[in-house]
């Protein structure tokens, strides 16, 4: 069974409290770290998927809803300051990880707020047991890793994936996809909107983040696609159109055609309330007062 425990295991990323908690995958133990901060209603906070993803980026906008809110913010496994084990990352331990954790921690209904890749997990979770979630916001919401966005076939895609498992040329092949220069670029292109805000301080921490130990394995799954909960934008806008939970989408003004196309298609199902903010992938870093003044009527609707 999961375990809980409050021992303060690593430096907190904006001023909450750090925790751990304790998971079991296939007779493997994950430590996974997890930050709250604010008191009131509970909210979880899920950042993005993304060989940078940690739970530091959610930090400004969970600081500006703790006045508001109890607000709980998650390392996913393989990422962050959580266990990073070299799993074949699949959607189903996720999907069972999220569920787990949502039963462990909390014992009420909860809003949550999911960045990218996030939303899949959080619609199929909301599917399965409509009693979890009180409210869902999705912000700048997909579903298809980048490989699989860009055209790039599963046989092709589980080769490159199969490569970078390799220990040495594995290691080598990732290291070079995330040297400063090119996550600096990859921001500019598809993360950030303003250039400018990728100084050199911020872009060496998301630097830091990728070079943990074992940190190319879950990174690979989702740049491959290995961890996409949906395969056609049909069974994704049918999954969301089946819920009851009332379910909030915010989009970024400069965000990828092709993922500004998804979005939008989402944010035109009946039940779905929406917002254009400036920022593109992103945004909930970029610009986290435009979110949070953007969510807060949503979130405090009875």
């Amino acid at each position: 069974m999961p375990t809980n425990l409050l021992t303060n295991p690593a430096a907190s990323a904006f001023g909450g409290k750090v925790a751990e908690y304790f998971w079991q995958w296939e007779n493997q133990e994950l430590r996974v770290v997890y930050e709250t901060i604010g008191q009131g209603s509970p909210i979880l906070l899920l950042p993005a998927f993304s060989s940078v993803s940690t739970r530091g980026e959610m930090g400004e906008l969970a600081r500006l809803l703790a006045p508001h809110f109890q607000v709980t913010v998650i390392d996913w496994p393989g990422f962050g300051d959580s266990s990073r084990l070299s799993l074949d990352y699949r959607p189903v331990i996720y999907q069972q990880f999220l569920a787990d954790f949502v039963k462990s921690v909390f014992n009420t209904a909860i809003s949550v707020i999911a960045a990218g890749h996030a939303t899949g997990y959080i619609l199929q979770l909301a599917f399965k047991e409509p009693q979890i979630f009180s409210k869902i916001v999705l912000i700048a919401p997909t579903w298809r890793g980048p490989l699989p966005t860009m055209g790039v076939g599963q046989p092709i895609a589980a080769m490159i994936r199969g490569i970078i498992r390799f220990p040495i040329i594995g290691q080598a092949l990732y290291k070079l996809n995330t040297i400063p220069s090119f996550l600096k670029w990859m921001y500019s292109r598809h993360v950030f909107s303003n250039a400018d805000k990728l100084t050199p301080i911020f872009m060496a921490e998301k630097w830091h983040s990728t070079q943990q130990p074992g940190a190319r394995f879950a990174s690979a799954a989702f740049v491959t696609g290995n961890i996409d909960t949906f395969y056609t934008q049909a069974e994704f806008l049918s999954l969301a159109k089946s819920l009851l939970v009332p379910i909030m989408a915010i989009i970024g003004a400069s965000s990828p055609p092709k993922s500004r196309q998804e979005m939008d298609a989402l944010a035109a199902l009946p039940k779905v309330d929406s917002v254009v903010v400036p920022g593109s992938l992103g945004l909930h870093e970029e610009f986290p007062a435009e979110v949070f003044h953007s969510i807060l009527p949503f979130l405090n609707r009875l």
